[in-house]
């Protein structure tokens, strides 16, 4: 099954390549565009597969520079997957330029190139200076609007949130600005500056968002975050004690279970003080639907990554063999891809989907197969598995 996977993986991988680089999803009628996050998510498991996926991955990264706003601001999208925005080119997030340093450092040390870093270094000095103007209290944690990162329709965060932060600090450190990472390390974790601290040690994770403090009034929440909290854990953002705090709390709150992993836990209901109005406008609406504990195959490809980060290396591959079981699941195929070109659809196809339901495990209306960032991080968490060892960070 495992093996199984990763083979199945590279195909849905090979249907997202397009000539401007990886599409988030590979069939008609997915998301049919280049995403920063997930072209660049993909591609960290894509990179592993040899100079199969070199191409792709560096068209990826050449459109979004190309297409950088005046400021250093890296595009969110770039493709005509929605004509009501009215251009093909469309902002409003943080994360985006994270992952692209990210990944032109990635691709560098993968590939051994230094050709590609070197032509577009002044893109990634602007898109670095314009992460350094999101920090308005000069601490070294840069603050996000509301839906600005990868959870972009569903929950309410602003300020400063955990995921955020675990990929600012690794982006630091590739572009040689240590002294600002340990920083912000040190803050993020409490060690200085504990007003700013996103670590509770009560609750044993980090909080997903925190803004500022009126007294005895506070702007933030309490829910767990957690692709943020594995981020920390995969980047190195988090202290051995910390990180096995977060992976017990994933344990004892089945957040793993029917697969890896929940975006969030616990749900946020109708009612909850979290609750707000514009919820009702997505999947989310639901408990476990969606971005509201449904679960993300590409999370689960960092969890089984933070497993083999602090050497549980056991339970890194059989909650690989869970992970296998998920992205096999399948719903939403358009009729023409069936027809043609699947002869036996139980046999031959796997789902790879965006998401599943976060009780039952199954693959819901709203979710989308073949997505790139599912697969890919699929095959990143096989390698860092099979070599016991996690790549880039």
């Amino acid at each position: 099954m495992i093996d199984e996977a990763k083979r199945k993986a590279i195909v849905v991988l090979e249907h997202c390549v397009r000539p401007v680089g990886f599409f988030a999803s590979g069939l008609p009628g997915g998301y049919e565009a280049v995403w920063a996050r997930d072209s660049m998510i993909a591609s960290l498991g894509a990179s592993l597969l040899g100079k199969k996926f070199q191409i792709p991955f560096r068209k990826s990264l050449e459109l979004l520079g190309k297409n950088q706003g005046e400021f250093g601001q890296t595009p969110n999208a770039i493709g005509s997957y929605n004509v009501e925005r009215g251009s093909d080119v469309t902002f409003n997030a943080i994360d985006a330029n994270l992952w692209y340093i990210i990944g032109h450092h990635v691709y560098k040390k993968t590939y051994n190139d230094n050709s590609l870093y070197s032509r577009y270094r002044p893109s990634l000095k602007k898109a670095l200076t314009w992460l350094k103007f999101q920090d308005p209290n000069n601490d070294s944690l840069i603050v996000q609007q509301p839906t600005s990162d990868w959870q972009d329709a569903f929950p309410h965060k602003y300020g400063r949130a955990i995921s955020t932060q675990a990929l600012y600090y690794v982006a630091l450190k590739f572009e040689g600005e240590k002294k600002r990472a340990e920083k912000l390390k040190k803050i993020v974790n409490g060690e200085i500056e504990k007003y700013l601290s996103l670590y509770d040690a009560k609750l044993g994770y980090y909080r997903p968002w925190r803004w500022k403090t009126h007294n005895k009034f506070e702007e933030g929440e309490y829910w767990f975050d957690t692709f943020g909290n594995l981020m920390a854990i995969v980047t190195g953002l988090t202290t051995p004690k910390i990180a096995k705090s977060i992976l017990v709390y994933i344990d004892k709150q089945k957040i793993n279970r029917p697969y890896p992993c929940k975006a969030i836990y616990p749900p946020i209901k109708r009612g909850d003080k979290e609750w707000q109005e514009y919820f009702e406008d997505c999947e989310a609406r639901e408990p476990y639907a969606y971005l509201n504990g449904g679960i993300w195959p590409f999370i689960g490809g960092f969890y089984v990554a933070a497993l083999v980060k602090v050497g549980e290396f056991n339970k890194a591959e059989s909650e690989l063999a869970k992970l296998a079981e998920a992205n096999k699941l399948y719903a939403n195929l358009p009729t023409d891809f069936i027809t043609n070109k699947l002869k036996n659809l139980k046999t031959n196809f796997w789902g790879f989907q965006e998401w599943l339901h976060g009780q039952t495990g199954k693959p819901a209306g709203g979710s989308n197969p073949y997505q790139a960032w599912s697969a890919g991080m699929y095959v990143y968490a096989y390698e860092c598995v099979k070599r016991k060892k996690v790549f880039y960070f």
